[in-house]
């Protein structure tokens, strides 16, 4: 990873926010807020990955990823939280979320996933981050509970149109087979 990658940590929990900047600093640029207020005075363009919790006092992990979206960054965002996921985080516009307690493998894992994701195209992105809600959704939900639910539902079929999309997109490059691979692998453990 390039020195230059900057990740901002977000967490009201002040040694949990500088523990994961201490596992992350070896390989990154880090810097932390403790609120939400500081996380987005913190936010800048040069922000590649943003490791948010969900629950702090004052601005929530949700307004500030909602601010962040707002103001155009286009920063990866990793909510991670104590919050078990519900059907809310199907709207989110985040692009993963890890439930803690967090190893420090999985974080530095899943910076580098994000970080590597950032050179697909938007449609790959959109189609990834609703795939890894989905999978989620399916980890935590009883399949009478997403029958039953609408959002759910649009979400499976916001997957289907993207299908089409990603595989046009990627279908130039060589790893296709292992990308589309990755995916039916992840649908097909749920």
């Amino acid at each position: 990873m390039s020195d230059e990658l900057r990740v901002l940590v977000v967490d009201d929990e002040a040694r949990l926010a500088d523990l994961f900047a201490t596992w992350l600093e070896g390989e990154w640029s880090v810097d932390t807020a403790y609120d939400g207020e500081e996380a987005l005075e913190k936010m800048s363009d040069t922000v590649e990955v943003v490791l948010l919790d969900r629950r702090m006092p004052g601005l929530s992990g949700d307004d500030v990823l909602k601010a962040i979206r707002d103001e155009g960054y286009n920063s990866r965002v990793v909510m991670v939280t104590a919050v078990d996921p519900d059907f809310d985080i199907i709207e989110m516009g985040f692009d993963d979320y890890l439930v803690k307690p967090v190893s420090k493998d999985e974080l530095l894992e899943i910076v580098e996933e994000v970080t590597d994701r950032s050179e697909y195209e938007s449609d790959i992105l959109e189609y990834y981050a609703l795939v890894s809600k989905k999978a989620l959704l399916e980890s935590e939900k009883a399949e009478r509970e997403l029958t039953a639910n609408e959002e759910y539902q649009d979400l499976r079929g916001r997957i289907e149109e993207l299908e089409a999309r990603v595989d046009e997109s990627v279908s130039g490059l060589s790893s296709h087979d292992d990308f589309v691979g990755a995916f039916q692998d992840l649908e097909s453990e749920n």
